[in-house]
């Protein structure tokens, strides 16, 4: 049994230390992004080491996803016959659910949000027609309000620490640059979620003004877990 724990500390460690290298990896992409975008110049070069950067990603990511399921091998054998570690791993299967670090499917409705595709001469403020990280955020709270348990944007899992800011004519989610249009899934009751179609709501002053809005249901969404690291700094247990 203890060595089973020390393999699990070792497995938990590796994709610690993994996730890390990727969120470094993805730090340095959005900066060599930056700098293509600003130095004409120097674009093929720039690029080139853009691409090798990510090709450097993918590889962690996979190592990563290979550290993962290997964990949970491990956690899986050193739960069995043990009734308290079962409930301790379930603990943690929740935890993980409920944070964002899983992929979680289920029942929910997709909103579909896309820039106006009237004439910008005929509105009176050509702005109203395209999709706003105000806009985004506002669906986004009626989701929540609505009882979604789970959100994504254009795939990117929104967690309690995922930012959504505005990026000129596109949005960052999560430190991503995402453009219109903005698929936003949620699960949860389906006739519930549906709900944000009603009279007044966010979705009919967005239509009103242009904005290209869709919803469906489905019994069937899948929504991936969060890639990123989670690190909390000032909040504390409390003893």
């Amino acid at each position: 049994m203890k060595n089973k724990k020390v393999i699990s500390f070792v497995l938990g460690m590796m994709c610690f230390a993994l996730t890390l290298g990727i969120c470094i990896q993805i730090k340095t992409v959005t900066g060599s992004n930056s700098i293509v975008g600003e130095n004409g110049s120097d674009n093929n070069e720039l690029r080139a080491e853009v691409l090798r950067y990510k090709e450097k990603y993918d590889h962690k990511y996979k190592d990563l996803e290979k550290a993962e399921n290997q964990l949970e091998k491990e956690r899986q054998n050193a739960t069995q016959n043990d009734s308290e570690l079962e409930q301790k791993e379930e603990l943690i299967k929740q935890g993980n659910k409920m944070i964002g670090l899983t992929e979680v499917t289920g029942p929910g409705v997709i909103v579909t949000l896309s820039d106006g595709k009237k004439d910008p001469n005929t509105v009176l403020n050509p702005s109203d027609l395209i999709v706003h990280e105000a806009d985004v955020l506002s669906v986004i709270n009626e989701l929540k309000n609505a009882g979604a348990e789970a959100i994504s944007i254009n795939d990117q899992r929104i967690v309690p620490m995922s930012s959504i800011s505005c990026g000129g004519n596109i949005i960052d989610i999560n430190g991503e640059k995402v453009g219109a249009p903005f698929a936003i899934k949620a699960i949860g009751l389906p006739e519930q979620l549906a709900g944000l179609t009603r009279q007044g709501g966010y979705l009919e002053i967005l239509k009103s003004a242009g904005v290209g809005v869709e919803l469906k249901k489905s019994n069937h969404i899948v929504i991936p877990k969060y890639t990123g690291v989670i690190t909390y700094k000032y909040a504390q247990n409390v003893k």
